[in-house]
């Protein structure tokens, strides 16, 4: 199987979210990167005898959604944070079509932060279900309990501790919340829309 590399962001200075923060942050994706790779490798190891190695590979096909899925996640993550925050373009077709389905933008977007605080560990994504053509909020548990088959990523926030310990304390992560939002580039979420459409 193909190894994945470690991607580099390209993210300024943010407001509300430290350089600190962001470089912690970037170490812990890199090591997502890292053992998703080691864990390739050690079920090829083991493929020669599926038998005699059919627990460990099962064990280790289980870590292998958690460390994939906190790279991807993270990724998705780091993107939206490029270029300096951004508003939605004046003809939103990403604001066009989440207004078709809640009251206004803004109360999609009080609801989805709303989301964000849900006690745990976790992320609060915005997906996109192209079946049923709408838009589905979701709260994963960790990096992989919640994630949804079928359901395409446009926005993702990072919820863990780690995201905003440097900061805030956790007592405090609405703040980092608002932060995110204040530092998000729109550009980024509207081309995720465009992309799964």
């Amino acid at each position: 199987m193909k190894k994945f590399e470690e991607l580099k962001f390209n993210i300024g200075a943010l407001k509300g979210i430290s350089v600190k923060n962001i470089e912690e942050h970037l170490k812990l994706y890199a090591g997502y990167v890292k053992n998703t790779n080691l864990i390739i490798e050690k079920i090829g190891e083991m493929a020669s005898d599926t038998e005699k190695n059919a627990y460990v590979m099962g064990e280790l096909q289980r870590r292998f959604s958690f460390e994939f899925n906190g790279m991807r996640n993270h990724e998705y993550y780091f993107k939206s944070l490029e270029g300096g925050a951004r508003l939605l373009p004046q003809d939103s077709k990403l604001k066009a079509a989440i207004e078709k389905q809640s009251p206004s933008f803004e109360a999609w977007l009080g609801g989805f932060k709303t989301i964000t605080m849900t006690r745990g560990i976790g992320w609060a994504v915005l997906g996109y279900d192209k079946k049923t053509e709408q838009f589905v909020h979701i709260w994963i548990d960790e990096q992989h309990l919640g994630q949804l088959n079928g359901v395409e990523w446009i926005l993702g926030i990072d919820m863990w501790e780690h995201a905003f310990v440097y900061d805030y304390p956790t007592s405090e992560k609405k703040k980092y919340v608002e932060a995110f939002f204040e530092n998000l580039n729109w550009e980024v979420i509207e081309e995720n829309f465009k992309k799964v459409q």
